[in-house]
Parts: C-alpha cells; sequence; structure tokens
C-alpha cells in the first residue's frame, strides 16, 4: 500500500512538471521592447544586429531600422509589431512568427493608427502580414509577405484594409497567403504588387473609387473580386492561371461605375465574371482594351444583365468566348469594335473592320452550360457533333447571345511578353548539333506570337 501511495505521489510531480514544461516559453532572445522603450519621440533607432523577442508595441513616432540585419521573432505569440501612433517609419526589418489566432488577427505588422511607412520588410511564418484598422494615409511598400504553412483556407491575409482610407500599397511580393482584402475602405492605391499561390490575390468589399494599378496576380483560385464596390479603377493589370473549378480573373458582384482598361486575362477557367453588374440605377461598367485570352470562357454572364461597355477588347483563343447562364442573351450590353479571332467576315473596304456584324449564337452545345454533369463532357467529339449539326441545320432558332457591328480585324498587341516560359537548365549535349538560339520554348513562344499577332 505504501509503496502504491509513492508511485502516485512521483507519477503526480512529473506530471506537473511536464505540464509546467509545456506552459513556459523559454526566451531564448532578448527583447526588443525594452530598447523601443528609450527611444524619443521622432528619432531613429538603428537597431544593432541580431535576432530579438517580440512583440513590440509602439506608441510614438520614432523610425526602427533594422538595415537588413535585424530579425523579431515574436515566439509564436501575437503580432510582431503593433504599431498604435502616427508618423512612424519601420524598415529592412524580418518579422516572423507570429501567433496563430485569426480572432485576434495576430500579423507580421499590425497598424493603428495614420501617416506611416512599413517599407522593406521582410514578412514570413506570420498569420497575417500587415493589417490596417480605421488607418489612413499610411504607406506599405516593397514587403515580402508569406503566411505560415498552412492549408490555404487556414493562412492569414496578405494586406488587410479594414475602414482604412487614402493608403498606398506599393511594389509588394506576396506569396502563398490566403488573401488580401479591402474592407469598407475607400481612395486607396494598390499599385505594382505581385501576388503568387493565394485564394484571392485582392478581394474587395464594400469599398469604393479605390485605384487598382500595375499589379501581377498569378496562381490564385481568383485573380481580383470586387463584391458591392464602385467606383473602382482596374487598370494595366496581368491576372494569369486563375484555375479550378472556381477559378476567374476578374469577378464582379453588383459592382457598379467600373473602369476595367488596357488589362491582361489569360489562362483562367473564366476569365471575367459578371454578376448584376453595374447594379445602381443610371450607372455602366467600361471595359476597354483588355486582352483575354487562353481562357476556358472569355467572359460569363450570370444573368441576363446590361449596361456593360466593351470596347476594343481582344478575345483571342479562349474555348468559349461568351458564356450566359439560364439560357439568356447578352445582347443588352454595348459591343462595339471589339477583336474575335472566330470571326468569319471579310473587309473588302480595307478599313479595318469587318463588312458585317460578329454574332455569336447558342446552339445545342450550351448543355454543358445548364447541367453542371454535363460539364464533363465539354469538348467531347459527342458535344461537338451534336454543335456542328445544330448549326449545320438547326432544329430550332438559335438564341442570338451577342451582336458586335464593327469588330475589327487587325491588332498588334505584345502579347508575347506575358507568357513567361523558364529557360532549360543545361544539359550535357548529346545527339545531333542544335542551331544556336533554338529552344522547343523558344519555338512555342514564336508560335503563339505568331498566333496572337
Amino acid at each position: 500500500m505504501l509503496l502504491r501511495l509513492f508511485l502516485l505521489f512521483v507519477f503526480t510531480i512529473f506530471s506537473c512538471s511536464l505540464s509546467w514544461a509545456n506552459t513556459t516559453k523559454p526566451t531564448s532572445y532578448p527583447p526588443l521592447q525594452a530598447l523601443v522603450d528609450k527611444v524619443k519621440q521622432g528619432e531613429t533607432f538603428i537597431i544593432p544586429p541580431g535576432t530579438y523577442s517580440g512583440p513590440v508595441f509602439i506608441e510614438r513616432a520614432m523610425t526602427l531600422d533594422g538595415q537588413g540585419k535585424v530579425t523579431i521573432n515574436s515566439g509564436g505569440e501575437g503580432s510582431v509589431i503593433v504599431l498604435d501612433t502616427d508618423g512612424a517609419i519601420i524598415k529592412n526589418l524580418h518579422l516572423t512568427n507570429s501567433g496563430d489566432h485569426h480572432n485576434d488577427l495576430d500579423s507580421g505588422v499590425q497598424v493603428r493608427g495614420n501617416f506611416n511607412v512599413i517599407k522593406d520588410n521582410i514578412i514570413d511564418d506570420c498569420l497575417f502580414g500587415i493589417d490596417l484598422q480605421q488607418s489612413e494615409n499610411n504607406i506599405v511598400k516593397r514587403n515580402h509577405i508569406t503566411s505560415k504553412d498552412e492549408e490555404l483556407g487556414m493562412r492569414g491575409d496578405a494586406i488587410r484594409l479594414w475602414y482604412s482610407f487614402n493608403n498606398q500599397i506599393i511594389g509588394n511580393t506576396i506569396t502563398n497567403t490566403r488573401d488580401m482584402v479591402v474592407w469598407y475602405s475607400k481612395n486607396n492605391i494598390i499599385k505594382d504588387n505581385t501576388t503568387v499561390g493565394g485564394r484571392y490575390g485582392l478581394h474587395f468589399m464594400y469599398s469604393q473609387y479605390n485605384l487598382v494599378e500595375n499589379n501581377s496576380y498569378k496562381n490564385n483560385s481568383v485573380g481580383i473580386f470586387l463584391m458591392y464596390s464602385d467606383g473602382v479603377k482596374l487598370l494595366n493589370n496581368t491576372i494569369s492561371h486563375a484555375t479550378g473549378a472556381a477559378g476567374v480573373g476578374i469577378g464582379f458582384k453588383e459592382t457598379s461605375d467600373i473602369i476595367v482598361a488596357d488589362n491582361k486575362i489569360l489562362f483562367s477557367s473564366i476569365g471575367l465574371s459578371i454578376d448584376v453588374s453595374p447594379y445602381q440605377p443610371d450607372t455602366k461598367n467600361h471595359f476597354t482594351n483588355n486582352l483575354i485570352a487562353f481562357n476556358g470562357v472569355g467572359i460569363r454572364f450570370l444573368a441576363n444583365w446590361k449596361d456593360n461597355i466593351f470596347k476594343n477588347n481582344h478575345f483571342k483563343a479562349n474555348i468559349t468566348q461568351i458564356m450566359v447562364m439560364g439560357g439568356k442573351t447578352a445582347n443588352r450590353n454595348e459591343w462595339d469594335g471589339n477583336y474575335w479571332d472566330d470571326y468569319e467576315g471579310f473587309d473588302l473596304d480595307n478599313d479595318g473592320i469587318g463588312d458585317t456584324p460578329h454574332e455569336i449564337y447558342a446552339y445545342s452545345d450550351r448543355i454543358w452550360q445548364d447541367v453542371p454533369g454535363a460539364q464533363f463532357f465539354k469538348g467531347s467529339a459527342m458535344l461537338e457533333l451534336i454543335d456542328f449539326l445544330e448549326r449545320l441545320a438547326p432544329f430550332s432558332e438559335p438564341d442570338l447571345i451577342l451582336r458586335d457591328n464593327a469588330a475589327i480585324l487587325d491588332v498588334n498587341l505584345d502579347t508575347i511578353a506575358l507568357i513567361k516560359i523558364e529557360e532549360p537548365q543545361a544539359k550535357e549535349k548529346s545527339g545531333p548539333e542544335i542551331l544556336p538560339g533554338f529552344t522547343p520554348e523558344n519555338e512555342l513562344e514564336k508560335r503563339l506570337k505568331g498566333y496572337l499577332q
């Protein structure tokens, strides 16, 4: 009996020791907070090289400069830096190992102030990258941001704006995060950013009058999506490889007064997805000089809607140019002077405009659009044969989807610069001599260029 009591006592002490060890976090790095607390208002603090522990709370204007030689490790707890002030600068730091609580928005940098600058930082292994709440006139520039190594839906957002106005998000490189989100935020500039491997490259919700210019979104589930966000300008962006069942290059949900110009939407399941847009009365959406190429569907309309204006856009090598759900038409929108690579007319007067309108009809091949299970057979010999016979001798009057009365015939876009093919690795020479400069990749580029121009 005494032996059993002794063993029970030893086991209890051992279990308590393990519990204490698991809940006690060793402090292996010196805390940076003590040094930051000594920095006076408006001073510049060049942090001595090394690794420091976070979190760090900044409550007055100062400049923290790591000069590329400083790491702040938050030890898996909270946000690495909480910026609760105006006029601070955070630059040249490596911020890592935030907490993993979505409710707390554990981030590389939490911004709760105005006129701050966060630039040239590396933010990795942080749930959220940079989070701005009710913050105005901040600059977020040239940061490299990745999230934690989690499933896509469990990662945090790279950059998050919530009720934040007049901020500039410029030149950031974002990989393997969840989304970049702009909620209830106006008059922000989002420019020159690169986003790869996320869910939404950029997602607007109830956000007006923002400018999105010269960004690159590649291999995201969705490139850009606008929901209930009016007055947005999308200019000169490249969206490519938004693939999968939900893959959309640019999507619009009840969004009005937008300008979409000079964008390239390539290699996506759906190029443009338009759902009840424009939504506000007496408004129009303008799509001008966009290249929509190599997509499964060029434009998908989710309803028989109107007041979208399409001028001088270029539709090339899409499997299906236009798709309207529910068997309706897209001809209530304005189509004027677009290039269609499947136009079958002539230009006898050599004015660069087709002599007859370009018309797209819906034949029986739309079975795959209305019956989800039939999508598996899209492009199959069976459906192609049915479609051919229907076009040859229609059993019923086909539905007119759209008519472009001034389809253009001759375009010259430098599209090949957008198709990046990695250089092949050097290999030992074998077989017959190959001409200098010849590779299968270069030959493919030439063929694509010849087709697209």
